[in-house]
């Protein structure tokens, strides 16, 4: 079974919301139902998430710091309207002096910051950060 960037993103969702029903899960992150089964499943047997859904956080956190970027990497395209990542986001937007360089952004419709676009790791996460601050600052990260 072959870890999927949507099933990293529902881990990182159970260990900042806590305990939430697979319809809550899929309405807060954008997918469906089918999509965040699956998810949950391939991220137990990835050892991402205990076998009652709980996050495994040292195997969450080891994963996020050494393995996320190679098994996906960073996609990056041209300028675009969009979010605001990596320095560019909260916790690290307060923290680190930005140049005049363009900032990193997720593409999304709704942002309100022009940059260098980067693909988020999976398609509903802008609208999943927008709702949801700890998520956001958690996956801006990434």
């Amino acid at each position: 079974m072959q870890l999927k960037p949507q099933d990293l993103v529902v881990a990182i969702k159970l260990a900042v919301a806590g305990d939430l029903t697979y319809d809550q899960l899929a309405a807060s992150l954008g997918l469906s139902k089918s999509e965040t089964h699956g998810a949950v499943k391939r991220a137990k047997a990835a050892g991402l998430l205990l076998a009652d859904r709980q996050p495994n956080r040292y195997a969450l956190l080891e994963f996020v710091l050494h393995g996320a970027r190679y098994a996906f990497p960073a996609v990056r395209g041209g300028m675009t309207r969009g979010m605001p990542t990596a320095h560019a986001a909260p916790p690290l937007v307060d923290l680190i002096v930005q140049d005049n360089d363009p900032v990193p952004v997720w593409p999304d419709p709704q942002g309100e910051v022009r940059g260098t676009s980067f693909k988020p790791l999976y398609r509903t996460v802008p609208k999943a950060a927008r709702a949801d601050a700890k998520l956001y600052e958690c996956l801006s990260l990434i």
